[in-house]
């Protein structure tokens, strides 16, 4: 039996592609651009992570109001910790006047504790915001980052990353093998 939806939810409660019996290649985070990697950022805590990052993607998104991503994120928090596990989390939210999906990944200077439901603190955030209307296309995004995420040994390689043109080249996989 084929099915069109090929979106499943893993344990933590993030979307996964369910398992096809092969290894696939990591795959490529085309909303992520060149310029949205920050490889150090400084937080001490949860609420001031969601800050920075909202004041980093307002940067890159002038048309965005940093209160409102603020909100959409604080408000998504609420109903469940984005922090997955393994030091990652996932802040993520629907936001009105964004024309398309956007993604910034940051490493934190220092773990911050996130709530996340394996207990531990978070070093990696990537943030992911897509149209208000988006539907199944922001679930996408989710799996897409999810699946990257668990590709063996990547964590090590996005924490050894040297800067973050070295870190945009490991999770675009352009390069990969040079960026650690």
């Amino acid at each position: 039996m084929h099915s069109t939806v090929a979106v499943s939810f893993s344990l933590y409660g993030v979307p996964s592609a369910p398992p096809t019996g092969q290894r696939s290649s990591m795959p490529v985070l085309e909303f992520l651009s060149p310029d949205s990697v920050v490889s150090s950022l400084r937080a001490r805590a949860k609420k001031q992570v969601l800050h920075e990052l909202s004041a980093q993607a307002v940067r890159r998104l002038p048309a965005l109001d940093e209160a409102e991503v603020l909100e959409t994120l604080l408000q998504r928090e609420r109903l469940g910790s984005t922090g997955i596990g393994d030091g990652v989390a996932i802040p993520h939210g629907k936001l009105p006047g964004l024309d398309r999906l956007f993604g910034l990944v940051a490493r934190l200077e220092k773990p911050v504790d996130f709530d996340a439901l394996d207990g531990q603190p978070v070093d990696i955030a990537f943030l992911l915001l897509a149209p208000e209307g988006a539907g199944a296309e922001h679930l996408k995004a989710l799996a897409q980052v999810a699946r990257m995420l668990r590709e063996p040994g990547i964590l090590d390689r996005v924490r050894a990353a040297r800067d973050a043109s070295a870190l945009y080249a490991l999770l675009t996989h352009t390069s990969a093998s040079q960026a650690a």
